[in-house]
């Protein structure tokens, strides 16, 4: 395979610039995104190869401006999704309550 997602090695792309003592996750929900991608793993609920081919098919501007956690974030979404675990639009409406609910606590 040779796409954008399989930039490894590829020319042209620049230095990798390593984050000295970097951090395991830099954020709370990056830790949260790691325990729920081992519980999917763990109950069966898709395997390594569907995880990867989820976030192979994320358009390229998407994967090129999103972070590692996210693009994990992404495939989740979309194999729960296809799978029927969870409704379309079940998750943007649960994101966007999240975020209603922050920021009224932050306006509090």
């Amino acid at each position: 395979m040779n796409g954008i997602h399989d930039l490894g090695g590829m020319h042209g792309m620049g230095p990798i610039d390593a984050e000295t003592d970097e951090p395991i996750f830099h954020a709370e929900w990056e830790r949260r995104m790691f325990a729920l991608m081992l519980a999917t793993f763990a109950n069966g609920s898709f395997k390594g190869d569907e995880f990867r081919h989820a976030i192979e098919r994320m358009e390229p501007a998407e994967y090129l401006n999103t972070s590692y956690y996210e693009h994990w974030l992404h495939s989740l979404e979309r194999l729960l999704v296809e799978k029927g675990q969870v409704a379309p639009g079940e998750l943007e409406a649960a994101w966007k309550n999240a975020a209603n609910a922050a920021d009224a606590e932050g306006a509090a």
